[in-house]
């Protein structure tokens, strides 16, 4: 796939990165808006304070609102693996799609395809792994659902833009909450402290579910959820062994 030629819509809602900073994560939303139109023209509003570096409507049509070298204004409060303020380190893609509260919708194919070409253009301008392709949801479970469930994680991945876990044989015993608090902090997720799974903890092992384990997002830890969460702190450890 070649990356899709943009069509310039500059925002100017961006600031510099912070010195020495480099983009190391991508970060894909949707909009969440009743209409592409809306969403370009809300990124493009100087009042509104919030922009991403591109947007992909549902044909396809990519527009370019930022400088990658640019920090945008989309990911808001958020943290991945100890890090926090993730506009710092980041590229954020929108998605064309109204969201959760205006009739969430599978992600068309004119879409997906260019997302995947421009998502294999950006890694290969920025040392960003396959494994920091993350959803709005996965940096801020306690705000956030996007990209959402609907989202095809798995043919992204197939392209170098994430990870799939190879679950792990579960533990013998449903693990306590403890356990998957660890194992959620250990792949990444910030995890509130708090006592047994208080809804904080269920917001991140359901943003972990809409991600890792799209057909069954319900926040409750059981054995599926453990291996995946196993099986993907293995693959992060492998592939950190050898780096």
């Amino acid at each position: 796939m070649t990356e899709p030629p943009p069509v310039d819509a500059p925002s100017p809602n961006h600031e510099p990165r912070p010195a020495g900073r480099c983009a190391d994560t991508l970060i894909l939303h949707y909009t969440g808006m009743a209409s592409g139109e809306t969403a370009l023209a809300r990124l493009r509003d100087p009042a509104a304070k919030v922009s991403a570096h591109y947007l992909i409507e549902t044909d396809g049509t990519v527009y370019a609102l930022v400088p990658e070298g640019r920090r945008a204004w989309h990911a808001g409060v958020s943290a991945w693996g100890g890090a926090c303020d993730i506009n710092d380190r980041s590229i954020g893609i929108e998605l064309v799609n109204p969201g959760h509260d205006l009739g969430y919708r599978p992600f068309p194919e004119p879409q997906m395809a260019a997302l995947i070409a421009l998502g294999r253009a950006i890694r290969a301008r920025h040392p960003i792994p396959s494994h920091r392709v993350l959803g709005h949801s996965d940096v801020a479970p306690q705000r956030k659902l996007d990209p959402g469930e609907l989202f095809n994680w798995e043919r992204l991945a197939a392209h170098g833009l994430g990870v799939v876990p190879v679950p792990a044989p579960p533990p013998a015993e449903l693990p306590a909450v403890a356990w998957f608090r660890d194992q959620l902090a250990a792949v990444g997720y910030a995890v509130p402290g708090g006592n047994g799974c208080d809804s904080a903890t269920r917001n991140v092992l359901a943003a972990f579910q809409r991600h890792f384990r799209r057909e069954d997002v319900t926040g409750t830890r059981d054995s599926q959820t453990a291996a995946r969460l196993l099986g993907l702190r293995r693959q992060l450890e492998a592939r950190a062994a050898v780096a």
